[in-house]
């Protein structure tokens, strides 16, 4: 089941989200976006048509994201796996591993809170 607010936002403005959307962009065809939200949740309302006209911009193909419809008791698929609690939840996989996560309150818009885990240097061990 897709969301109604995954639809792009016409009207977004790429301008000023150049970086972020580059960052997402050089690893578009490698990511596995997976998004967890309702079309009843007004913070998911307020903040992924956004994130799906930044992904627009980003040429991240279709088929690499996958959206979770939950409802107003926040149940759903692979809501245990991933440990969702609040929503909207946005997590970017490479290789089936998680690399990214937003979640509802972030103090960024999604595309550049995710964009900066995805340039952070990885971990020395």
């Amino acid at each position: 089941m897709s969301l109604e607010t995954m639809s792009p936002n016409p009207v977004w403005n790429p301008a000023g989200y150049e970086d972020a959307i580059d960052a997402v962009a050089e690893h578009a065809d490698e990511l596995t976006v997976r998004v967890w939200a309702g079309d009843w949740c007004k913070d998911c309302r307020a903040v992924l048509p956004d994130f799906a006209a930044a992904l627009d911009e980003a040429d991240v193909p279709e088929e690499r994201i996958e959206e979770y419809a939950l409802d107003q008791d926040k149940q759903g698929e692979l809501v245990a796996e991933y440990d969702i609690e609040y929503i909207p939840t946005i997590v970017i996989e490479r290789d089936g591993e998680e690399v990214a996560r937003f979640v509802e309150d972030e103090p960024e818009p999604p595309i550049v809170h995710l964009a900066e885990q995805l340039d952070a240097p990885e971990p020395t061990n």
